[in-house]
């Protein structure tokens, strides 16, 4: 073998623990660990998300379309193609919000934040089973109702944490208002039908 030949084979066994440090430094760097955590609230935002999909009147379900379409609604209801990217854009927010919190130094605040960021979380990932799968406006209205309480909370106590993050759920409080109108009316004006069909 050349000295060529062993210099060469010297180099690529030396590059080998160097490309396994890189690796390590680049997965322990703060930055990959700031990432990671994003990844993860917009894991369980798009999970809600996609729980909603299975239930909504988008979905392949016929009876949950007809459903929906025979029930009297608000003047205001808005048309089925504005929510989906209403709720992009608010699902979105919701995700960066609770990670600007999670990334903020530890206090009592920010725990509670974080509390009500998971509470409005499931409360909005149980209302689309609720009022579309189980058919049941009521306790649906219900949900909103805690919904918006939890994400007010939110919006109060992250303030004292991260003013960006609690902006950012403003338009979410809105939008849940809103929802609860439309979810209100349906409730009021369907009130002599049966919710099942």
């Amino acid at each position: 073998m050349t000295a060529t030949a062993i210099h060469s084979r010297r180099a690529r066994s030396a590059r080998g623990p160097r490309i396994v440090a890189r690796v390590r430094e680049i997965a322990n760097s703060p930055r990959t660990r700031d990432l990671t955590v994003l990844a993860g609230f917009a894991t369980i935002v798009a999970s809600a998300a996609i729980l909603g999909t299975r239930f909504s009147p988008a979905s392949n379900d016929l009876r949950t379309r007809l459903w929906y379409g025979t029930r009297r609604k608000a003047r205001w209801n808005p048309p089925p193609a504005a929510f989906a990217p209403v709720w992009t854009a608010l699902y979105a927010m919701i995700a960066i919000a609770g990670w600007r919190v999670y990334r903020a130094p530890r206090t009592k605040a920010r725990t509670r934040a974080l509390a009500l960021w998971g509470a409005q979380m499931a409360f909005n990932a149980a209302w689309t089973p609720l009022f579309f799968g189980a058919r049941k406006p009521r306790v649906a209205l219900v949900d909103l109702v805690a919904m918006a309480g939890s994400t007010a909370g939110f919006i109060a106590t992250s303030y004292k944490v991260d003013r960006a993050a609690s902006r950012l759920m403003l338009p979410y409080l809105a939008w849940t208002s809103f929802a609860g109108y439309l979810n209100a009316s349906i409730v009021s004006k369907n009130r002599f039908r049966p919710d099942s069909i």
